[in-house]
């Protein structure tokens, strides 16, 4: 079978120029929670938990936020595949004001509440006045982040993934650096902390923006257009932008809440609990960056030939973007499980923490399997086509219908064990893989949604 795949044809060269920038800006992303982690376990467990759960700030603001560059994204890579770069300019900036307008209420109540924040996720002081510290201090990176995400969505579907990766990845390692200075006071600076892995994010969310915003200024590149914000924008492009952006939006919230309410579920069993989920989260996402990063190609790679016209062509690809989703989970899950008692030995915890560790990872290494699948399909393949409402519905079955209220059960009422709860609260992936090929099978996704704009 591997003799006959071919990785010098179109499918394999164009997806290459996609997935490996997207994978690793996925993965240097995924490696500030890393060090943050290690850093911050360094300090103490209050701080690496206290991080975390102020985490949920942040993951709880990149919904609207992706929900709103997945919108964008859909439209940015159908029409460059029909190469209009005008009728993009004209869509950036209805991202680009939503964002603004999202991003900005985070930052507010970031700076003036974030003890009331806090007490959403956990009811111990120690977290709640550690935490209400670093959401004072990380707030303007929130503005920051909502700004230059519409930059690098625009980069990532013009053809210029790897510029968008190249300034994502070098922000990163920014923060990991400034990281190391601020919390522990290095090169003659103060040891700040947990206010030092703050400060770090903001810088680097600067350095961000600042460099994405003037690599659209390059020659040849399309612009983000900020006079659009104030100017009406044609009106079937404006409705076309939040029809198919909604669907997208609405499921990453319907999946968003749901997820915060699982930490939410697991910072009411105990710190140990939230510690112990925090490592093998950090660990899940760096290494499912291959995942997001087919995820992420497959979607600029199917909304282009949708845009061109190229439909056959579209639903060939997506099957084998599909297949490839399937030896990328049971790849990713495997070693997951098989580094899984190195990551138990590393990680900075109480004995408690890390047995409650050892089987969270057994049983995560299970979940990105399915998950692998969902996402390449969901997020890829059928936003690329416009077809993003069954996202919604499915998670709304899975979550809301089962994963969500057996946990909240199984948690404070039945009290069953913190191994228990976290499976539970972790099969939605497998529960909804079922429903997702079903739907996958009627090709409703393969569709071209531009128009010819006047």
């Amino acid at each position: 079978m591997f003799k006959r795949i071919n990785f010098q044809d179109e499918f394999y060269q164009k997806l290459r120029v996609l997935v490996l920038p997207i994978t690793v800006q996925h993965f240097m992303l995924a490696l500030v929670s890393a060090t943050d982690a290690v850093m911050l376990g360094a300090v103490d467990q209050t701080s690496l938990s206290a991080v975390s759960l102020a985490g949920q700030i942040q993951f709880v603001l990149n919904l609207f936020i992706s929900g709103i560059a997945a919108g964008s994204g859909i439209m940015a890579a159908q029409y460059w595949g029909k190469k209009d770069a005008d009728s993009i300019e004209a869509v950036m900036p209805i991202a680009l004001r939503a964002n603004l307008v999202f991003s900005g209420f985070f930052t507010i109540a970031a700076a003036f509440v974030p003890e009331f924040l806090m007490l959403i996720f956990t009811s111990d002081a120690a977290l709640v006045e550690s935490g209400a510290m670093y959401l004072r201090a990380v707030a303007l990176s929130y503005l920051l982040c909502g700004i230059s995400q519409v930059y690098l969505i625009l980069l990532k579907n013009t053809g210029y993934a790897a510029v968008s990766s190249r300034i994502s990845s070098t922000a990163v390692a920014l923060n990991v650096v400034l990281n190391a200075i601020l919390i522990f006071g290095l090169l003659g600076f103060p040891a700040l902390g947990i206010r030092g892995a703050a400060y770090a994010t903001v810088c680097a969310r600067l350095v961000e923006l600042i460099w994405s915003y003037l690599e659209t200024k390059r020659p040849g590149h399309v612009r983000v257009m900020w006079g659009g914000i104030l100017r009406k924008v044609d009106g079937m492009l404006r409705g076309d932008f939040w029809r198919y952006t909604m669907p997208v939006l609405g499921a990453a919230l319907v999946w968003g809440i749901a997820y915060v309410l699982y930490s939410v579920i697991m910072g009411h069993l105990g710190s140990d609990a939230v510690a112990a989920n925090s490592i093998t989260s950090i660990a899940k996402s760096l290494l499912s960056c291959l995942i997001r990063g087919v995820s992420g190609g497959a979607g600029v790679l199917i909304g282009n030939l949708l845009g061109a016209g190229e439909l056959a062509k579209a639903k060939e690809y997506g099957g084998r973007l599909t297949r490839m989703a399937i030896v990328v989970g049971i790849a990713t899950g495997g070693i997951l499980i098989l580094i899984s008692p190195a990551i138990v030995r590393l990680a900075p915890l109480s004995d408690t923490a890390a047995h409650y560790l050892q089987y969270m990872l057994l049983f995560c290494g299970l979940n990105i399997m399915a998950q692998s699948v969902n996402t390449t399909v969901l997020d890829g393949i059928f936003c690329a086509g416009g077809d993003s409402k069954f996202d919604m519905v499915g998670n709304v079955g899975a979550m809301w219908c089962f994963s969500v209220p057996l946990g909240f059960l199984s948690a404070f009422v039945f009290g069953l064990p913190v191994m228990a709860v976290y499976c539970i609260v972790n099969l939605d992936e497998i529960v909804k893989l079922w429903a997702v090929y079903v739907h996958y099978k009627k090709y409703i996704w393969v569709r071209n949604i531009t128009r010819e704009m006047e």
